[in-house]
């Protein structure tokens, strides 16, 4: 992998992570624009900038993680449940990941399913939001780091989150997209969801990781990656950070709306290049 693209694609990543436009699904789009998609090494390499999107989060609610962690060796019966309920939000799509990762690798992974996903999820992002306006607002959570509030999410509402998450298996669909609007489906406030999906990419995309650095040939193209693909993650990693600092206070302010016309437009781009 060379120099340039492991930059693209570090930065496709980051900036794609953690909005509901599926950094799959980009990533899957632009190694096919660029003919890289099918190397073993591209392969490998999404997993060194998946890496970086997840020091990304780590790094922003480093406080927040720092403190509850101290709090869970201190012994406090609450500060577990923050843990808890990411741990049952995690399981649903997991235990899918496992069952289904073949078929969903040899069916899921063109550019053709990739680009209807994304036209479908617009289409279903608009019509959820305008329908999530009719309802009465609730109160937002801070944004800065604390995710105090998470605290209080039923194990119900969480393990919801996590089944609606399955549907993220399909790239293009969005990982982001699923839960947060998930998540606003099931009562939680537009930033309070938006944390929630943020901490839950921690141990989703590390067990993907995991699953795919697995295999042989991954760690074979790893070691051999070296310093250019250190580039793509420190550019994953800077991308990620100002997104997630960006978009926290993006869905205080406005709906997500505009990401729904967004991946409408880009497919219907996209499918008449593929055609």
């Amino acid at each position: 992998m060379g120099f340039i693209e492991a930059i693209l694609l570090g930065l496709v990543e980051g900036l794609t992570e953690f909005l509901p436009v599926s950094s799959t699904g980009h990533l899957v789009l632009t190694g096919h624009f660029l003919g890289i998609q099918e190397r073993a090494d591209v392969k490998a390499f999404e997993v060194v900038v998946q890496t970086g999107a997840i020091f990304a989060v780590v790094w922003h609610y480093r406080q927040g993680l720092w403190e509850r962690l101290r709090r869970v060796f201190s012994r406090d019966p609450l500060a577990w449940r923050v843990f808890a309920v990411l741990g049952v939000a995690f399981v649903p799509a997991a235990v899918t990941g496992l069952l289904f990762a073949k078929a969903i690798k040899a069916h899921l992974f063109g550019p053709r399913p990739v680009v209807w996903a994304l036209i479908v999820g617009g289409v279903a992002m608009i019509v959820v939001e305008r329908l999530l306006r009719r309802r009465p607002a609730t109160h937002e959570v801070p944004g800065a780091g604390g995710f105090e509030t998470l605290e209080g999410i039923p194990f119900a509402k969480a393990f919801g989150v996590g089944c609606i998450q399955c549907l993220a298996l399909w790239p293009g669909v969005s990982r982001s997209m699923s839960t947060i609007l998930g998540g606003r489906v099931l009562g939680l406030s537009a930033a309070q969801a938006t944390e929630f999906s943020f901490l839950l990419a921690i141990p989703t995309l590390l067990a993907a990781g995991a699953y795919d650095f697995l295999k042989p040939e991954a760690r074979e193209a790893f070691l051999q990656g070296g310093g250019t693909w250190l580039s793509g993650l420190l550019m994953s990693f800077v991308s990620a950070l100002l997104v997630i600092r960006v978009f926290l206070h993006f869905v205080k302010r406005y709906p997500l709306e505009i990401f729904g016309w967004y991946r409408i437009a880009i497919g219907a781009i996209l499918l008449f290049f593929l055609a």
